[in-house]
């Protein structure tokens, strides 16, 4: 098995330069760092990460927190979390806390006694504070956590987008189904969506459920079974999850979508871009919020502790169509 010595032998430096290299160190020199960067390369060594964090009583490791591995935006965060992290040596240990703040709490003590170099946390959906005391890097995603800094797509502005691109369309017996109003992504994304169509004029109803496939459902039946000059000609959702059960209850009432109904979701799931009709939603870049929080959480200096609200997208597929007259 190559060791520390057997690098620092190839590229003839000392063990101690290739002790500061594997540490970042900005005191080695780019040439004589990527000197041995290569020779790690060329000899695959890799080195311990459990007894070098001992020794600086971090591992090389981070903790990732969320709520719901079923959830899809949730499961391709971990998928780009682990990925990033991966390609910078680090390995991701990943807690599943199923939106409950003492589960949560219990997960984050346990990954503590790991020395993880850092925390990427999706709080439960409430915004519970922080009731754990740790000194290292933490970084909330999605969702806010008191006394932390937030990395997440700005949810106010992305549901704006969804109501006017509805609005240019024509509509105007629009429908929103919202989450939970307890879950302040929920608030959010609604405010974003109602206040847009406010302004132009427009009053939408608001159905309040949850961000899954069953809420769409139910909640869209009910929207959908009143007589065809009083029902929505256009529902946004407040999840793809949500317009996906949406689309069920449509095909259930023999509604076409988007002839008879648009529907535009929220989150851009990989299953948006893979149903009939494939869905016209606001996607989040959730490749780019993972490898923020992996940078944050890595770099040697830690951007203070401030928020960062990326930019959503429109992305229309079929779903959504001018309203016919």
């Amino acid at each position: 098995m190559v060791n520390i010595k057997d690098v620092a032998a190839r590229a003839n430096v000392s063990v101690g330069t290739v002790s500061r290299v594997l540490a970042k160190n900005e005191t080695v020199g780019r040439e004589l760092r990527e000197l041995v960067e290569a020779t790690i390369r060329e000899l695959n060594f890799r080195p311990s990460g459990v007894a070098r964090g001992l020794r600086r009583s971090r591992t090389d490791m981070i903790g990732l927190v969320i709520p719901d591995i079923t959830n899809p935006f949730f499961a391709e965060l971990a998928k780009h979390v682990e990925a990033i992290a991966s390609q910078a040596g680090f390995s991701v240990l990943l807690s599943i806390t199923n939106d409950d703040p003492k589960i949560e709490l219990s997960q984050i003590e346990t990954l503590l006694r790991s020395y993880p170099t850092g925390l990427i946390v999706v709080p439960t959906q409430f915004g519970a504070p922080a009731k754990w005391q740790s000194d290292i890097a933490t970084v909330a995603v999605d969702r806010r956590l008191k006394n932390y800094p937030l990395i997440s797509v700005d949810h106010y502005a992305g549901a704006g987008l969804a109501a006017r691109h509805l609005l240019q369309l024509g509509h105007k017996r629009i429908a929103y189904i919202a989450g939970p109003n307890e879950s302040p992504v929920s608030r959010e994304r609604r405010n974003g969506f109602l206040e847009t169509l406010i302004a132009a004029g427009v009053q939408p109803e608001i159905a309040e459920g949850h961000f899954d496939y069953q809420s769409g459902e139910i909640l869209g039946k009910r929207l959908l079974t009143r007589p065809e000059n009083t029902r929505p000609t256009a529902i946004a959702t407040a999840s793809d999850q949500q317009a996906i059960g949406l689309l069920r209850a449509a095909s259930d009432l023999d509604l076409k979508v988007p002839e008879n109904l648009s529907i535009i979701g929220f989150d851009d799931i990989p299953l948006a871009n893979l149903i009939t009709p494939r869905l016209t939603t606001i996607s989040q870049p959730v490749e780019q919020i993972a490898a923020r929080a992996v940078a944050f959480i890595i770099s040697d200096n830690p951007a203070p502790a401030t928020d960062e609200l990326l930019d959503a997208t429109l992305v229309v597929r079929n779903s959504t169509a001018a309203l016919s007259s």
